[in-house]
Formats: structure tokens, C-alpha cells, sequence
């Protein structure tokens, strides 16, 4: 999905959302300068894989918290983690590095990966790009995680 067919993704689930429009951002430091109408709600997205390529994770924290790898897999009982490669995140979600999100998952034809939500964003909104890093949008968590398990992709929260 291109930034535009999501917008019309959501629209047409009757999601409510808000649109940031900015320039291309590829990393947490590069959006610090940007803008933001809710800067404590944006989202920092982690595409793993196990050490089998067997298992994808997308793990979506608040922006300004850190993931401990090896902590996560001790959580949630996975095999070693890394990083997965840019050709798995485009053949699996159709995205570059430096723009992932959890709208990527809505183009995961294979329902390969399993989100990780934090559960700070619960009972608020969070802010994720849409397919696309040139924007941010603002919708609620609750409506999100809906539409990623419509969609059949699993979705699991934590405390982090």
C-alpha cells in the first residue's frame, strides 16, 4: 500500500486519524526535528527475525524508550533475535529501512510477522507513518491493533 491507499485503507474502515505531513525521516534523531502535534505519543519500530528466518517480530515502542533484545527473548521465550535485512523487510512488508511501521503488516499477504505492541500506547493515540516517512499519522492504538488482527496478523502487547 502506497501512503495515499492507506489513508484510503483507513478511511474506508472508518478509522479516525490525523495526518503530520514532513519531510522524509529515516531514524528516532532525524525526528526529534520535526514538528509533532503529539511528540510523546510517536512510535519507534523494531523489524526482527529469529536465527532461523522462521519468526518475524515488529516491536513498536514509545519513541523515546530502548529495546533489549536479548531481554525481549527472554519475555517472550523466542530464539536469538537480529535485526532483520532490508530485502526481508521489503518482500515481507514492502517497505525501506527507515520506514517501518505497523501499517507495513497490512501488506504481509503471508501474515509472517507478529506485532508487539507497547503497552503505553493503550487508551491513547500513537503516531506511525504510513507505509511512507515522509508523514505521521495519529490514530488511536486500540483502532490499530483492530485493524492488524483483521487483517490476521497477530498482535501481542507488553510492558516495557
Amino acid at each position: 500500500m502506497t501512503k495515499q491507499e492507506t489513508y484510503d485503507y483507513l478511511k474506508g474502515r472508518g478509522v479516525e486519524y490525523e495526518v503530520t505531513e514532513h519531510a522524509a525521516v529515516y531514524n528516532m534523531e532525524e525526528l526529534d526535528a520535526v514538528q509533532l502535534p503529539y511528540p510523546d505519543r510517536d512510535a519507534k519500530n523494531l523489524f526482527v527475525r529469529d536465527d532461523k528466518k522462521r519468526n518475524y517480530c515488529l516491536i513498536t515502542v514509545k519513541g523515546d524508550k530502548r529495546v533489549d533484545l536479548k531481554a525481549f527473548q527472554q519475555a517472550f521465550g523466542t530464539r536469538k533475535l537480529s535485526f532483520a535485512s532490508s530485502e526481508d523487510l521489503m518482500a515481507i512488508m514492502g517497505l525501506i529501512p527507515g520506514a517501518v511501521t505497523p501499517l507495513g503488516l497490512l501488506n504481509d499477504g503471508e501474515r509472517k510477522v507478529t506485532l508487539y505492541l507497547d503497552e503505553a500506547f493503550l487508551g491513547g493515540l500513537i503516531g506511525i507513518y504510513p507505509n511512507d516517512n515522509t508523514a505521521t499519522v495519529w490514530m488511536k492504538a486500540e483502532d490499530l491493533v483492530k485493524l492488524i488482527r483483521e487483517h490476521g496478523n497477530t498482535v501481542n502487547t507488553f510492558n516495557l
